[in-house]
């Protein structure tokens, strides 16, 4: 009799045992009991420091993200040719010198050039006796000591030898000299080319001693003031950009220097990618900034009230988007949403009607999602 009272007490510890390592067990592990919950414990709810709020109604502006690169119009790039040709004789440029307009930025020799100035000379010269003939054959017409074909030819020869010469001046100031500066006694073999505008030698192709021909190019400039920014705007969001509207430019290598510019042109076709380009003006010109450099931008597209909840709210699984909702007795469901743009740390909820007046994780929701993904491994 003592023996079978032992045995029932000995099994009434147990299971006493029992009942509390479970609802031990119970209060330190989280639980699954529908598909896309959770259940916390206490402890659990206490670490993470959750808290919820409900759907917020507020102002939100939808920021179109674009990138593109720094572009240079045409009119302030300019390609340095020699007309005639010659060779380098002198010349210091290099890529990234600053140059001014008017300054000498090489010296080109060539025999040509003598040859130029010579044969200008000698038409020049010729002009006074031509004039002198025909002025000799007005006075012997006139008279009638001379015919009046000999007064014509002398006319003919005249006019002839003044296109000749505006045909050989023109050579000359294409090639940098001034024909009203030409004497014999000045005449040279080289000539000077000059820095047509302000700004810094982006490309250097030659070399001294080198011969180019017309269509060679020596340098090549560029003035950085009017430096625009071109940006790639994809065919659904085109309808949403329009002329004057503002924006904030940011470089990769450092994101936190933003750049206020202003749209200002916008491309009237598609490419094959499907986007167009926009072009925009820095508000303030930054020598730093070099065509080419790649560019992020934000602009401002929309701004509407709309049903909104804090960014950290909302947690990504799967490739989708979704929030918890805190029901009863620290229960939490995973409810899959569909989400606009974020501005100013609150994001746009699209389908927030169903939404509305339930508690929300707002803060701890990430917490929650690698929870949900720990049970569902063990499952």
């Amino acid at each position: 009799m003592k023996y079978s009272f032992l045995i029932l007490i000995i099994y009434t510890l147990l299971f006493v045992s029992c009942s509390s390592k479970k609802e031990t067990t119970e209060e330190t592990k989280a639980t699954t009991n529908i598909e896309n919950a959770i259940t916390l414990s206490k402890e659990q709810r206490k670490n993470v420091g959750i808290i919820t709020d409900t759907l917020q109604q507020q102002p939100i502006v939808t920021i179109l993200k674009l990138n593109g690169k720094i572009d240079v119009p045409p009119q302030n790039m300019v390609s340095i040719s020699i007309p005639l040709g010659g060779y380098l004789k002198n010349s210091k440029l290099l890529p990234g010198v600053h140059v001014n307009k008017g300054e000498i930025i090489a010296i080109i020799e060539d025999q040509q050039y003598i040859q130029l100035q010579q044969d200008y000379l000698m038409a020049k010269a010729k002009i006074l006796f031509l004039e002198n003939e025909f002025n000799r054959q007005k006075q012997l017409n006139e008279t009638k000591a001379s015919s009046d074909k000999a007064l014509q030819q002398a006319e003919i020869d005249l006019k002839s030898q003044r296109i000749n010469l505006t045909a050989l001046s023109e050579k000359l100031k294409l090639v940098g000299i001034v024909p009203e500066k030409l004497n014999e006694n000045n005449i040279s073999r080289s000539i000077n080319v000059y820095s047509p505008i302000n700004g810094y030698v982006s490309k250097v192709n030659v070399n001294i001693g080198k011969y180019v021909s017309p269509t060679d190019v020596l340098f090549e400039l560029i003035d950085p003031t009017d430096i625009h920014l071109a940006l790639q705007v994809f065919e659904k969001d085109i309808n949403q950009v329009f002329i004057g509207q503002s924006l904030i430019a940011f470089t990769n290598n450092n994101p936190n220097k933003k750049y206020n510019c202003e749209l200002i042109l916008i491309g009237k076709d598609l490419n094959q990618e499907r986007y167009a380009e926009v072009h925009c003006h820095f508000e303030k010109y930054d020598p730093t900034l070099i065509p080419g450099t790649y560019m992020n931008a934000e602009l401002a597209v929309n701004n509407k009230k709309a049903l909104v909840l804090p960014e950290d709210a909302i947690v990504r699984f799967e490739n989708k988007m979704y929030v918890f909702i805190e029901e009863k007795n620290n229960q939490y469901i995973m409810q899959q949403v569909n989400i606009g743009g974020t501005y100013k740390g609150f994001t746009e909820i699209f389908d927030g009607s169903q939404l509305k007046g339930k508690n929300i994780v707002v803060k701890g929701a990430y917490s929650v999602l690698m929870a949900f993904k720990n049970i569902s491994e063990e499952e």
